[in-house]
Order: C-alpha cells, then structure tokens, then sequence
C-alpha cells in the first residue's frame, strides 16, 4: 500500500473513531489498531493527535464540498438544493440516533476542551451556512438569506440531538415534514 493511501486509511479510521467514541476518547494505540499498524509505522504519517484532526477536518470539508457540488447538479432548485440539506437528518438517522451529528458533536466536544482546533471544526459549519445562505438568496429572501441560513442549521442540529437522545424515527420525519412544508412557503 503506498504512502498516501496509508494516509487516507489512518484519516478515515480516525474519523469513524471519533465520531463514534469522542476525539478526547481516541488514542492513538485506536487508529493504529484500527488500521493494523505498528505505532512506529504510524507515527510515520502524523506526529500528533492533533495532526490527524487536521486532517480529518480537511477530509471532511472536502467531502462536504463534494457533496454540495453533487446536490447542485442533482436538484434544479435552490428550495430542492435546501431540501437536500434537509433530508439529511432522514439519510443518516441510523447513525444519528446512536451518536449524533458528526459535525455538531465534534465542535461540542472541541468546545468543551478549549481546544485550538475549535476554529478549524467550525468550517464544517461556516461551509453549510455559506451554502444555505446562497441557497435562499437564489431563492428569493435575500435580505433574509442568512438568517434563514441559520435557521435551517439550527433545525438540523436540535433534530440530531432530538434523534439522539430519543430515537426516535417518527419524531425525525415529522420534523423533515414540517421543514419541508415551510420550506414550500418561500418558493416562487
């Protein structure tokens, strides 16, 4: 295997890992084993925990933008492009309800650390905000784009918390319902 799948082996357990135990949770012994590496050979690809944070956050801004991309072409309107955004909850609700948003509880969890890479994290949010806020500026409310922006952001986080805390799947498509039907007050 050479170097830079290596690498990217190393960043996709480590984002699994800390999705699924908390960045504060995984050790370093976790991503090795979890990629079936002698610590030598894995301090060869990151130095430091901090390191391979980085670079999971590079890694998911960059599937985040290819997934925007991807919406953009698929969905022929900024309130079908929003929709998609919204509809998110639905697609990943398994993973959801058993440890929340990747992206709410990874800045939670900086957050509460103090870490320096808090900044770094909220990215993930400045892109889909930024996204939104073009979205519902195309659509029409531009003095309002990003204030709905938000709004939207907002509503995906407390259903992800929601869905985390209850699972409850009834619970997560009455809310996409409902968001869905606001949503078709601001189309033209």
């Amino acid at each position: 295997m050479t170097a830079v799948a290596t690498r990217e082996q190393i960043v996709a357990a480590a984002d699994r890992l800390f999705y699924h135990h908390g960045y504060e949770h995984t050790s370093f012994a976790d991503i090795a084993g979890a990629v079936g590496l002698s610590r030598g050979n894995f301090y060869y690809h990151f130095k430091s925990k901090d390191a391979i944070l980085d670079a999971v956050i590079d890694a998911r801004l960059a599937d985040t933008r290819r997934m925007l991309e991807r919406w953009e072409a698929e969905a022929p309107t900024p309130a079908g492009r929003i929709m998609r955004y919204v509809e998110i909850v639905l697609t990943n609700r398994a993973d959801i309800q058993d440890y929340g948003c990747p992206v709410g509880t990874l800045t939670t969890e900086l957050a509460k650390l103090e870490h320096a890479m808090l900044g770094q994290a909220g990215r993930l949010f400045t892109l889909f905000r930024t996204w939104l806020r073009e979205q519902f500026a195309l659509l029409g409310p531009v003095e309002q784009a990003d204030e709905l922006a938000m709004h939207v952001l907002a509503f995906s986080q407390g259903v992800a918390v929601m869905a985390n805390a209850f699972h409850d799947e009834a619970f997560i498509q009455r809310e996409v319902d409902r968001m869905r039907d606001w949503l078709h007050t601001y189309e033209r």
